[in-house]
This record gives C-alpha cells, sequence and structure tokens, in this order.
C-alpha cells in the first residue's frame, strides 16, 4: 500500500534506486527528471513504478510503449523511441511532468489512448530526446445523474464512460465514439463523432467543463483558461495547446430499447444500387437513425481470387423495432429490412455492438480497454457533399479488387450534425455534408509490402478527388494524415490546417499563439504559433 513520505527523503530514495538499478551513463535524464519531479509534485512512494525505460527494464519497457498503440506501421526498430515513459498517478505528477520537461529541455508526447493514427503519441521523428507522458493511470469517472453530467479523466476509454454512465441508468448516455477502447482525453479534442451524432450532435459539442495543463504546469478550468482555449481544446486537435486532465461532459437521454441491425448486399445483389440510395437519403433519415456503411472486398465462394465488394449497412436506432421497419420502409425500401434482421437490447449493448463485441459479451468487457484493432495500416478521410455516381463507385470498386485488404467506412451526417454552426467549435464538418469516409489499407507483413499499399491507397485517393469535398478538400483531423503536410516541411500550415478546420484554422492559430507562445506542446500536425 503507499504511503506519503517527505519529498527530501523521497528524493534521497529514488535517486539512490536509480542509480543501484540503472547504468548511471544511460540514466542521467530519468535521474534528473525524477528528482525534479519529487521537488515539484507531492510524491506517493514508490514512484520508480510509474517509470518504463528501455535500461531499467527493455521487455517492460517495449510492452508498455506497445500497449495502446493501434498502427504497428510506427512500432518498427527503425522508429525513435522515447527515453523514458512516465505514467502520472496524481494530477500534480503531470504538472511537475510539464515543468520539468521544460526545465530539462525535453519534448514531450501526450497519451491517453495512443489510437492516433500516425503514431503522434508515441513516435516524435524529428525531436531529440523526448519522453511519453501515458495518462492512462488517470481514469476516475464520477457521474451525477441529477446534473446529467460526468466528469471523465483522460486515460479511461470511451468504454469505461459508457459502462460507467449505465451503471447508474439504463437511460442516460453520451454521445462520443464507436471504439470503447478510445481514450476519451484524445477522443474529444478531435470532434469525437459516433452513432448518436445525428440526435445530439458531437461529443465536444457535449462538453461542459474540462481541466488541462498549461505549458506552465498551471492546472485551469473553463473559467480559469477563457472562452477561447475551451473553444479551441474542443475540436482543435490533440498535442496543442496542454495536456488534458478530464472532462466535464453532459449526459444525454437514451431510450430503454435500442434497435440494432446489420444487411449486407454485394455487387450481386444490386449493392451498387443500394449503395447509390443511401447516398441520397442517409442524412435525411429520422434523427434517431444512424446507418453507417462498412465495404471490403469478400469472396463470392471459396475459389481464391474470386472476389466482389461486400457492403454491410449497420445500424443502431433509438427507439423499438416496430418504429425502425415503419421508418425504413418509408425512407430505404431499397435495403430489404425485415424484423428477423433486427435486435432490440439496451443502449449499453447497443454500444458494444457497433463496436464489435459479440452478442454474449457482458458490459463489464468494456472495462478492458484493449483495441480489437491492431494491424500495420494507412489511412485517409473524405467529406461526402453530393451523391458518388455509379459509375464512380463502379471504379472504386475495380480499384479495391486490386488491393489485398482494404476498408471504408461511410458515416452519415444530417441530423444535428446540420443545425450546429460550423464555428461553434474548431471541427467544422457541418451543414451541407452528406456523409464521412474513412478510408483504409491493412497489411501484416510489416516493411515488406508497405510501399506497395501506400502507394494503392494514395492512387485510390486521388482517384477520389473528383468525388468528395473541394476548396479544400476536407479531412477529418482524428484520423491524422501526415501526407496532408507537416509543420517539419515546407508545406504552409495553411495547407492542411484548412482540411482539418477550414475557416477555423486561423482562429485556432491566433490562440496557439497566445495561449502557447513558445510551442511548447507541439508535433508534427500541431496547431502552429503563426502562419505566414
Amino acid at each position: 500500500m503507499a504511503f506519503a513520505i517527505s519529498k527530501r527523503n523521497a528524493t534521497l530514495f529514488l535517486v539512490t534506486l536509480l542509480l543501484i538499478s540503472v547504468p548511471l551513463s544511460s540514466s542521467t535524464l530519468q535521474q534528473d527528471f525524477v528528482k525534479c519531479l519529487v521537488d515539484n509534485s507531492d510524491v506517493s512512494f514508490p514512484i520508480t513504478a510509474s517509470f518504463f525505460s528501455p535500461d531499467q527494464n527493455a521487455t517492460l519497457f517495449k510492452e508498455e510503449l506497445e500497449s495502446t498503440a493501434q498502427n504497428l506501421r510506427y512500432l518498427t526498430p527503425s522508429n525513435p523511441k522515447p527515453v523514458f515513459i512516465f505514467e502520472p498517478l496524481y494530477e500534480t505528477h503531470v504538472q511537475a511532468a510539464v515543468v520539468c520537461a521544460k526545465k530539462l529541455q525535453l519534448h514531450l508526447r501526450l497519451r491517453s489512448g495512443g489510437h492516433d493514427y500516425e503514431g503522434l503519441s508515441f513516435v516524435a521523428e524529428d525531436e531529440t530526446p523526448f519522453v511519453i507522458v501515458d495518462l492512462s493511470k488517470l481514469r476516475q469517472v464520477d457521474v451525477d445523474l441529477d446534473s446529467n453530467s460526468a466528469w471523465a479523466h483522460a486515460g479511461a476509454t470511451i468504454g469505461e464512460v459508457y459502462y460507467r454512465i449505465q451503471e447508474k441508468s439504463q437511460t442516460h448516455g453520451f454521445p462520443a465514439g464507436l471504439c470503447s477502447s478510445l481514450g476519451i482525453g484524445g477522443h474529444l479534442v478531435g470532434g469525437a463523432y459516433g452513432s448518436m451524432m445525428r440526435k445530439f450532435g458531437l461529443g465536444a459539442d457535449n462538453v461542459l467543463d474540462a481541466r488541462i495543463v498549461d505549458a506552465n504546469g498551471q492546472i485551469l478550468d473553463r473559467a480559469a483558461m477563457g472562452e477561447d482555449v475551451f473553444w479551441a481544446i474542443r475540436g482543435g486537435g490533440g498535442g496543442s495547446f496542454g495536456v488534458i486532465l478530464a472532462w466535464k461532459i453532459k449526459l444525454v437521454p437514451v431510450p430503454a430499447t435500442v434497435t440494432v441491425f446489420t444487411v449486407t448486399k454485394t455487387l450481386e445483389q444490386d449493392g451498387t444500387k443500394v449503395l447509390y440510395k443511401w447516398e441520397q437519403i442517409a442524412d435525411k433519415l429520422d434523427d434517431d437513425l444512424f446507418i453507417r456503411v462498412i465495404i471490403s472486398p469478400a469472396s463470392k465462394t471459396t475459389k481464391p481470387g474470386n472476389r466482389t465488394i461486400s457492403m454491410s449497412y449497420q445500424a443502431q436506432f433509438l427507439g423499438d423495432s416496430n418504429r425502425l421497419l415503419q421508418v425504413m420502409q418509408k425512407s430505404f425500401p431499397e435495403l430489404g429490412l425485415t424484423k428477423k434482421d433486427c435486435t432490440e437490447m439496451s443502449w449499453i449493448k447497443s454500444v458494444m455492438y457497433i463496436a464489435g463485441f459479440p452478442n454474449s459479451a457482458a458490459p463489464e468487457a468494456l472495462l478492458a480497454g484493449k483495441s480489437l484493432f491492431k494491424n500495420h495500416f494507412k489511412a485517409k478521410s473524405d467529406f461526402v457533399k453530393e451523391p458518388i455516381p455509379v459509375e464512380g463507385l463502379e471504379g472504386l470498386w475495380e480499384r479495391f479488387l486490386e488491393e489485398d485488404s482494404p476498408l471504408t467506412i461511410w458515416n452519415p451526417y444530417g441530423g444535428m450534425m446540420s443545425r450546429i454552426s460550423e464555428s461553434e467549435i474548431p471541427f467544422p464538418h457541418r451543414n451541407g455534408t452528406l456523409f464521412k469516409i474513412q478510408w483504409l489499407s491493412t497489411w501484416q507483413d510489416g516493411k515488406v509490402s508497405e510501399e506497395r499499399h501506400m502507394k494503392w491507397i494514395r492512387e485510390m485517393y486521388s482517384y477520389m478527388e473528383q468525388y468528395v469535398s473541394k476548396n479544400p478538400r476536407q479531412a477529418y483531423v482524428n484520423y491524422r494524415d501526415l501526407d496532408l503536410g507537416t509543420n517539419e516541411g515546407e508545406t504552409d500550415a495553411r495547407e492542411w490546417g484548412a482540411k482539418y478546420y477550414k475557416g477555423n484554422f486561423e482562429r485556432l492559430v491566433k490562440i496557439k499563439g497566445e495561449f502557447d507562445p513558445d510551442n511548447f506542446f507541439r508535433h508534427e500536425q500541431s496547431v502552429p504559433t503563426k502562419i505566414g
């Protein structure tokens, strides 16, 4: 059991322990960091258990580094590694970590869930030395039904937040991510869409307050940070303004009965025609209905090389199956939904269904926090303003059948998403957007075939340019794509900034320049302090 000791004794003990357990020649930075940490926070014994370094234990360090990473493309031996990983146990540790990193001129990378698509929370290609501050131990969730709100600490996963809400109530929920292992700290800073966004907007649209650590190591709530910064952190992307410690989120009402279904069509079942109809009506359906489409090649038979395109329509409806069937018969009869396709369940079970858990899984499975998806992959995103014509879809299928394991997921907009101003928060993709596309190419053999798969997704992305948003071609910041440009090259930040934020980018830059003028919080695609 941990117990408090004086800072002076803690310093002597920890430094002695580090001198014994880690070779002096390679441990200086960690020793200095620990001494600084002890001097700047209330330390509980033993804090050394919160550090992971290759010098102390290479196996544990590797396990910790890889623990939450989704994209294995950034875990190769050639990728830069942090000097150490620090897992704060208390908010004061995070404050001290910022102060000490600044004092020791160590670059910080911040990790809550580790799902960032380009590995920016655990790899720093152009910053040496760097350390990771991993917030996974700060995961408390406090639900208050009286105020219809909850405080969720940054290291909690979306699944944990959902679970803690349903512990208190079967008729409250929160409109955030589809993937239950997302860390809420990083999820909400990018906007956070989910299966209830057509009813209630994004997760970031339903944030009431926040606690962050600024570049001076101060903890600020909404009142202390000011409305400009509070605006910026709700959709302005992670790693630019400070360390998110916790979010205060607004709970939303959910019915006792929620209905889900998955109906799959192939090209041979008029799949292209059905999808073209979905494009035209998905954003106009009842606000209670969310139907996304998951598209990938599939085998026609067991014979190799005989492939078709599979389109799975996966839905969550905030109501019972009888009302759902009425909505579908009126708006989307082409899908051919029947009563036997529908399954009624609680909201929490519907969340698990969308996340890919088996129907037999208990809600406690959400507490595991482990990603169901780990692979080598490259991702891109698009927003669609006009239905993609049939000939455009057919050209896309030709390209998909050339790739080993491509995947695309189309998420409908409309509803509440169209009723919120695009300047309300930095996330600007609102009225006029029919749906958002996520593009993925995945592979298992690491560097062996990486070049081929990267070439395919870039060429496919180029082909789709004619069918998606223009001036600028828009992208979702939580699907980071370094192909769009970085702060390290000669690309004008406005080129990629406009794609993520449209006209909100200039305001983000202004706020960044005032709030973090020394650019302490930075990465390859962080909001810069100035442009031009």
